[in-house]
Formats: structure tokens, sequence, C-alpha cells
């Protein structure tokens, strides 16, 4: 039977597809989610967190885009900390603790209250193709829904498959069923190819049972500081966390604990092979890192709270998928947890998922104009990866249903757009992580300066609305104000802005006039609130690094350079002479859509590139397009 028709159908209301769904939804697009269990929506599935290193940085993006997971965040916190603080604001990056059961219920309202955005609890089963084109879904109720575009944000669920030692049972993750129909759907009828990944997630247990006095107490920041950078009239009202000072406990495990898990390796799916998917490298189970780091004698593990009105602890950094007979005989080796009762067994997931040389960098699939993907389906871990994913694929899906061009992010202007080029340009063969260290320009990219790089894109493109750009707008008149002031007043012969260059980026501002190095009355005023303490630190970083900015500017004009020499779709790279057979076949594979793109390409050298433009240059000498 067929429904009403939309401008854009997402499968899965993960944290992909909801920023998917609400970012097609500003853009415009009328918009149906579709999901499993409208009750699991947004589910932390794994740790109860948002943020960290580079993570942290991708929600700030998110938000300066007019995103909704730094907002839901904040009123789901339950512990805040800013990590790296003893290192460059290059590498700062926030991270919440968050309440689960909070975060799912503020972001389920949202999504419920959103204009244009209609949800639907169900299993899509198949496509309905015309001349290579998706022009609906179906599900197994026999819906037959009409659409213009389609975003697949799938997560842990195609053809998952749980595993608790060497029992192993059919689930996208604990307690719900997996999408196996649409597994099948994109592989037969679709004609995708599909790869194997694997992840894990600690046990959980229960407080009443465990000795907190035998572990170190990690308390939560009091700090102004927060994800989300618009002020509070900007939000919805939504169900706000009990508390948001819960603490975090530190604990390390043994030797008994590592000498449980070689005892027992012939009862864990991975070491026997029962597991075919690949695991991530950055997030080893604890039976991975016995195995591989024999002379650690012990790992650190935190111990995490998993909301505020709840009396379970997530145990981050003990990941496996032994038996649960040996799960309890873990936990019992660790201090202060002898007497502790598990809640809820560890275990591994295996899933489906797309290798990304399918997908182009505006996370279209290429075999298809308006089919899109975002999250663990494309080979990425982690709520935030998704989310950054989710947005940019809703986005490009709402434009397609409009016939309006894409749009990419860049690895100069986004952590998002460092994470896409990643993996549409390198060999994806585990899940992938983000780091501070994936970027080049990571001092440009800080997660204090995200509106600053990608609001007005936002604006632009449709993203933000006119009232958060006006206010963004007033934040920037004043910084800029500010900051040419500090460069054109000048004492003892050198600009304002190179005496501060010494002060600690976090020196407060009611304690300016007694920190500057010249009289206070030359400073340019700035409100005491917010809007003032918020201009004045990033006056303090851009003081401290104005040098090393200036460098990473010409740095990345250098790329942009390069950015702007696009390569035609259909280039014939075997008519390029003198190509290695390495950079050949890396070049077929993966079609960069820039001289950039493909220098970044693994194998692909500097000579290639080389004879590349010289080829482009001639295409462009006889008229046709480069």
């Amino acid at each position: 039977m067929m429904m009403k028709s939309y401008d854009v159908a997402v499968i899965g209301a993960g944290h992909a597809g909801c920023e998917a769904a609400m970012a097609a939804a500003r853009a415009g697009a009328t918009v149906l989610l579709v999901t499993l269990n409208l009750d699991h929506i947004a589910q932390m599935s794994c740790n109860p967190a948002i943020g960290g290193i580079a993570k942290g940085q991708v929600v700030r993006e998110i938000d300066a885009m007019g995103g909704v997971q730094g907002i839901v965040t904040d009123a789901a916190t339950i512990q805040f900390r800013m990590l790296n603080r003893t290192k460059g604001p290059a590498v700062w990056s926030p991270r919440s603790q968050c309440d689960k059961v909070n975060y799912q219920r503020g972001m389920k309202l949202w999504l419920e209250e959103m204009p244009n955005l209609d949800i639907l609890q169900a299993e899509v089963t198949g496509f309905l193709v015309e001349n290579e084109e998706i022009v609906g879904i179906e599900n197994q109720f026999g819906d037959r829904i009409s659409c213009r575009a389609v975003v697949l944000t799938t997560g842990t669920f195609l053809n998952g498959r749980l595993h608790y030692g060497l029992r192993n049972f059919p689930g996208g993750r604990a307690g719900d069923f997996p999408a196996g129909s649409l597994s099948g759907a994109l592989a037969g009828q679709l004609g995708l190819k599909l790869g194997r990944l694997k992840t894990g997630t600690p046990p959980r247990i229960l407080a009443k049972t465990i000795d907190f006095s035998a572990m170190q107490l990690q308390a939560a920041e009091q700090c102004e500081e927060q994800f989300s950078c618009w002020d509070p009239d900007l939000r919805p009202a939504l169900p706000e966390a009990a508390r948001h000072d819960l603490p975090c406990y530190q604990v390390y495990s043994t030797d008994a604990t590592a000498e449980i898990v070689r005892r027992n390796l012939q009862f864990s799916p991975m070491y026997q092979g029962v597991i075919k998917g690949i695991g991530t490298r950055y997030c080893p189970s604890f039976e991975d890192k016995v195995v591989r780091f024999p002379h650690h004698p012990r790992h650190l593990l935190f111990l995490e709270p998993e909301g505020a009105q709840t009396r379970e602890y997530y145990i981050n950094g003990i990941s496996t998928s032994l038996p649960p007979e040996v799960q309890r005989e873990m936990i019992h080796s660790v201090p202060g947890l002898e007497n502790a009762v598990i809640s809820r067994y560890a275990y591994a997931i295996e899933y489906d998922f797309l290798p990304p040389e399918q997908l182009e960098r505006t996370l279209r699939i290429k075999r298809y104009r308006n089919l899109f993907a975002a999250g663990q389906i494309n080979g990425t871990s982690g709520y935030e990866e998704a989310a950054g994913q989710g947005l940019l694929a809703g986005l490009n899906a709402a434009r397609t249903a409009a016939g309006r061009s894409l749009c990419e992010l860049g690895r100069d202007q986004s952590y998002i757009g460092v994470m896409i080029d990643d993996l549409t340009t390198k060999e994806i063969v585990e899940p992938y992580r983000l780091f501070t260290s994936r970027a080049e320009y990571r001092l440009v990219l800080r997660q204090d300066n995200a509106d600053l790089r990608l609001c007005e894109w936002a604006w632009r493109n449709n993203l933000l609305p006119q009232k958060k750009f006006d206010r963004f707008q007033e934040y920037r008149k004043l910084l800029t104000s500010t900051l040419c002031e500090l460069r054109e007043k000048r004492h003892a012969g050198k600009p304002l802005l190179v005496h501060l260059k010494d002060l600690e980026e976090n020196t407060p501002l009611e304690h300016a006039s007694e920190a500057i190095p010249f009289p206070a009355a030359m400073f340019p005023p700035l409100p005491d609130n917010r809007l003032g303490r918020r201009v004045w630190r990033e006056v303090l970083v851009e003081a401290r690094y104005d040098g090393y900015l200036q460098r990473e500017a010409a740095e990345i004009e250098k790329l942009r350079k390069l950015e702007n020499w696009p390569i035609p779709a259909d280039i014939d790279y075997g008519r390029i002479s003198g190509l290695g057979n390495e950079s050949r076949q890396k070049l077929e594979k993966i079609r960069p859509t820039t001289l950039a793109q493909a220098g970044r390409i693994d194998g692909v050298t500097p000579s290639d590139i080389a004879l590349l433009q010289v080829c482009l240059m001639r295409r462009a000498a006889k008229g046709e397009s480069r």
C-alpha cells in the first residue's frame, strides 16, 4: 500500500539518523525517520558519554551548524570535563558523562516536535528502484513509501550477531533484533558491496555492590563550559538530568585479571575464529590488551555512572566477549569489585557495513544519485562521528530532493571534513576512529572556534536558523573589533596582542586588569557576561598562537589551490602513461574528485600527482573539462 510521499527517508534513529533527519528538515525537506523501536531512539548502546579527544570538537561543530547533539548532551550531562587542559588548546576536548535515559528522551522529544518530520516504528525490508534511482522504501507491513532521497544510518543492525563467549545470537545490540532483510536488499537488490566489522561493550555493575573506597575519585569540573555555544533562550525545553556533578572513579586491573583472561582464551570467540569481523585497533577488547601488551601488568579502568536516576555503572576499559562466568571472575579480581554484581553482561557484536570506497565526500553512494549513508555503516565508530556524518548526509539528501548541488566539508574546515575525507580516501580495514593527530590543521580546528569556522557556512546552506546566526554575528563582531584594536594599539613599541601572548589561556576575565602587562585602560572594554568571557578566552588563544595560526593559514591556502583542481569523473587512469600500477589501481578504486584528495591516497606518490596534474592541464588546453 502506498503511503504519504516524503522528500527524504532516513533509515535508523541512532545518533547519525537523528542528526540526518533533523538536518534535512531544517534544510526544508519533508522527512520520514524509520526505526525498529521508537523507545530506543538515540540509545547509548556503549559508553554513556559524549565527546572526548577529537570527538568533542565534532560535537561543537555539529552545534555550530544548528545540530542537536550538543544541546541534548548539555541537558543530559551528569559530569563535564575539559580533557587535555595541561596541553595546548589545539587538543583541548570537551567530554560529558550523560544520563543515558535522559539523553534518549530529550532526543526523542525534539524529533517529535520538529516541523516537517515524521517518525515510524517499522523495519525497512527493501527499496523501490526505477532507472537506477531510489524512488521509495518498503517495510515488513507492506507499506510502500515514496521519497526523493534515502539516508542509511543502520548502526550495528545489519545482520548483527551478539557473542557471549562461544554462544552467539542474532541481534542489533543487546535487547534488539537485527535488520536482516535490509542487509540482503543492499547487496542483492542494490548490488552494493558489504563487509563485516566487529565492536564490543563492557559489563555493567550495580553500585550497591561496589567498594568505592578502594578507588580514586574523579570529580566533575566546576566551570561555565558546555557543549553548545548557544544561549538558553535559543534552545528548546528538554528533560534535564537530576544532577550535573556526579563523580566517576578510577581503578586498575590486576595480574590476577590478566591471568584469568589468559586461562580462558579458548572460550574467546575472537581467538577461536568464531568472529570474522575486524575490530577497532584503538578500542581493543580486554583480552586483546592482555595478549598484545603482556608487558603491562595492569590496565586503567573507569567506573562511570549510567545516569542520575539509576545505580548501574559502566566499566570503561574492560570490553570483552568472554563468557559470563569468566566475566564475573574477571570483575571480582579488581580492587573494590570483589563482591560486585553484574547487571548486564559484556558482549561483542558483528555487523555488515558498506566499505566506504563506494562513497563520495558528500556521503552519497556513487552508484545511486539519491542514496546516502552515515555512521557505522560507513565503517566508523562512536556516537559523535556518526552524528557528524548524519548532519552532512541529511543536508545533502534534502538538497538532492530539491534538485540542488551537494555540499562538502573540507579538511581545513572541520574535523567532520577530516573524517569524511579519510573514509573516502584511505582503505578502511577496521572501524575508523577520529583523533586530533589525524588533522593537519588542528590548531585552526579547535573546539573553541567551531562557530567561527562553520556558522556562516551552515546559515548559507539553510542549516542554521536566522536567530542563531544573528547571535553568532554579535559574537563575531565583538571578537573581530577587539582583535583589530589589540593589533593596532601599541605599548612599548609592540602591538597589545603581542603583550598578551604569555598569559595563561584560562586566565579569568575578572582578573584581566591585574594580569595584562600594560595599562588596563588600553584594553578594549568587554561586557562582564558569557559573551565577554568567550571573547576574552578567544583573544588569549589568538595572542599566544598568532604566528602558528598564520603559518597554518598559509598551508591551508596551498591545500585549497589543489582542491580547486577537480578531477573529471570520466578520466581514464589507464591512459596516463608513467603511473605506477599500485597508484593506478588505487585511483581507479577511489575515484578522487580533486587533486588534493588524490594526493592523500595511500600508495599515490608525489610524482604520480605531477603526472595527473599534467594530464589535467592538457585536457584543459584542449577545451575539455578538467
